[in-house]
């Protein structure tokens, strides 16, 4: 298993989950249907291409950014660190900081045909309602996963400071 593991790169089970992905995709191909993942008519519509797009979009884009971000914050929290290095009794905040980040932009994500309002005739036909709500309900769903992730993160530095625990910061 070691040697396997040398070879390959990772433990065989990374190698049975990315088995079991691609089958997953292949069998969703083949109840989809190649043909109804192309349109002909309209290409740009095509869900082949749109995938093709959000694969581009995110690994030449997106990670790039998450990566500098993250790199940002770890630094940053590490300069802070370097000026409270008489703080004993500290807890990480790092992901206090990168889960609601996280959270905030999926729901970006699923949320941005309504805020940019995509699709307003059809939503207004089929609902009666308009989107304006959907930009106010976002940043208030954002302000309460860095809201409820602030409290998490004061309850355990307030129990770390009870029980004595030597953690350290960031």
């Amino acid at each position: 298993m070691r040697r396997f593991a040398r070879v390959y790169g990772a433990d065989p089970l990374h190698l049975l989950a990315v088995l079991f992905t691609f089958a997953l995709a292949g069998y969703a191909v083949s109840v989809v249907g190649l043909p109804n993942l192309w349109n002909p008519d309209v290409w740009w519509k095509s869900i082949a291409v749109w995938f093709l797009g959000a694969v581009i979009a995110h690994d030449l884009v997106l990670f790039p950014l998450y990566a500098l971000a993250d790199r940002s914050l770890t630094s940053g929290l590490d300069a802070v660190r370097g000026r409270r290095r008489s703080r004993s009794r500290t807890v990480p905040a790092l992901n206090y900081i990168r889960v609601p980040a996280l959270a905030s932009g999926l729901t970006l994500l699923l949320f941005l045909p309504g805020i940019i309002e995509q699709g307003a005739d059809a939503y207004l036909a089929a609902t009666g309602l308009t989107q304006e709500p959907y930009l106010d309900r976002w940043l208030l769903l954002s302000a309460a996963f860095f809201a409820l992730s602030a409290l998490a993160y004061a309850a355990r530095l307030s129990l770390s400071r009870k029980d004595g625990d030597a953690v350290s910061w960031p």
